[in-house]
């Protein structure tokens, strides 16, 4: 492994550890972890950090109250609702870093941005297409391009 997959990794590592409570060294450990479905844990975890009602959580991440209800009962998220939880998990995350604040970033993420037709990041986040806009947002207020 090259120092720049070694970094990836390291900042995927730090992330799980911080962030959601997951254990992921490696990349292909992550991977694992996904294939195998998040516990549910998981789920509660990003939605208390988030502060939303998990009905509000459950449309985010595109899982049914009663498919959630289910999963909680069962403990463990199926790889597609990993992936997607991963996913807002990691957009918290990437808003943290750019905005140097976890407690702002949850802010902002949940105030509504003309720059994405007068919704919140959030909602948003409920496609891959959407995740990505929002990055590209953060990317801008990264950089100092508000436009």
């Amino acid at each position: 492994m090259n120092s720049t997959q070694e970094n990836r990794v390291s900042e995927t590592s730090a992330f799980y550890g911080s962030s959601i409570g997951i254990e992921a060294k490696t990349r292909p450990t992550l991977i694992e972890l996904l294939r195998n479905g998040f516990n549910y844990k998981t789920v509660e975890a990003v939605r208390e950090t988030l502060q939303i009602p998990i009905a509000e959580f459950g449309q985010i991440i595109n899982i049914a109250p009663r498919t959630l209800s289910r999963r909680k009962k069962e403990g463990r998220l199926h790889t597609d609702e990993s992936e997607r939880l991963y996913r807002v998990a990691a957009l918290v995350e990437r808003a943290s870093e750019v905005l140097e604040n976890k407690a702002a970033a949850i802010n902002w993420l949940k105030t509504p941005k003309r720059a994405l037709d007068g919704k919140t990041p959030l909602e948003y986040a409920d496609t891959q297409v959407g995740i990505e806009e929002v990055k590209e947002l953060l990317g801008r207020i990264e950089h100092g391009v508000f436009a």
